[in-house]
């Protein structure tokens, strides 16, 4: 089969195209015939030795996969040949084969093709378990998204309006607020151009915000954190910016305000029913037609190393998909 791989630790450049063996298959998974994969940010780090999971080399990276199941591990019982699925795998989803753990695969939901089904586990479950289980936000809160125009801030947008806040999406260009303002962003900032805190103030009356979701760290994240309001939580998502922030532990103490920690695929493992019931939820709302992806860009398999450059150098609105032929 054809693959994606990483050979070596490094950027998306050196990342090969190669003909490896189709995967051997374990008691309790099942083979997927890859359709696509949803290019995720934990992606860009697996292959550069960053991320919590470290893949025995060489692997191909795709954590997040929709594709038609192949075959059945003798313990499989739920699923069978021939469903369509999504699935999340860690890592080698750029394949055109990928066996994955029983319990991490779904079936599609009704109304979604391969494309739409490839970029809805990650995002909106990391979204959905952020803003549902970590902030428990509330009908009426205000919710400030970071890093808005990205996959799984979009998603957090939506999701935030399904629930009944207020949306405050901030992101670093025009195109990516006019993105956010049609998926349901109340107001916007263009923090490139506009001073965060000082547009917070305005927008809440200087009340500031009830829960900031924040997927990128960096210079940004302090200034959010002095802009939330009493007992406000600020959920802690991922460092797409590449930096870690370091908060004074006087701001929460002085707001009586929480730092929150959100590892959706840890709570994925550790909680399964809970998971699941995010799940049931948010495919009823892609039935319902209140979750409406944005893809950005469909890429073939020959040109994952680009949609992996394009998602470090921040040029991707919404999710960006790797299209498998066969």
């Amino acid at each position: 089969m054809k693959a994606v791989l990483c050979k070596n630790y490094g950027l998306p450049d050196t990342l090969e195209f190669s003909e490896v063996p189709i995967p051997t298959l374990a008691d309790s998974e099942v083979l997927i015939q890859v359709k696509a994969v949803g290019i995720n940010f934990p992606d860009v780090l697996i292959i550069q030795n960053k991320y919590q999971f470290k893949p025995v080399l060489p692997f191909s990276p795709g954590g997040e996969v929709s594709g038609i199941i192949h075959a059945l591990g003798k313990n499989v019982n739920h699923l069978k040949v021939g469903d369509s699925v999504i699935a999340l795998c860690g890592w080698g989803g750029l394949a055109e084969f990928v066996s994955v753990k029983a319990s991490r695969v779904f079936a599609m939901p009704n109304g979604l093709n391969f494309i739409e089904g490839a970029g809805t586990l990650y995002t909106y479950g990391t979204s959905y378990h952020a803003l549902n289980d970590r902030a428990q936000l509330k009908s009426g809160e205000t919710l400030l998204v970071l890093g808005a125009g990205g996959g799984v801030g979009l998603a957090a947008v939506q999701l935030g309006k399904i629930m009944g806040a207020t949306i405050i999406a901030a992101a670093s260009s025009t195109d990516k607020l006019e993105v956010c303002k049609k998926m349901g962003a109340h107001h916007v900032i263009n923090y490139s151009t506009e001073d965060l805190r000082a547009r917070i103030k305005e927008i809440t009356a200087e009340r500031g915000v009830d829960v900031v979701y924040d997927p990128i760290g960096g210079s940004l994240a302090e200034q959010a954190l002095r802009s939330i309001a009493w007992k406000g939580r600020y959920l802690v998502v991922g460092f797409a910016s590449g930096n870690i922030p370091s908060f004074p532990a006087n701001l929460p103490l002085l707001k009586g305000a929480s730092i929150v920690g959100v590892f959706w695929g840890s709570f994925a493992e550790r909680e399964p029913e809970k998971s699941a019931q995010n799940f049931s939820q948010l495919t009823s709302w892609v039935r319902e037609g209140k979750i409406n992806q944005h893809i950005h860009k469909i890429y073939s398999l020959e040109q994952a190393a680009e949609a992996l450059q394009d998602l470090m150098d921040r040029k991707i609105i919404g999710k960006a998909i790797v299209q498998i032929a066969g």
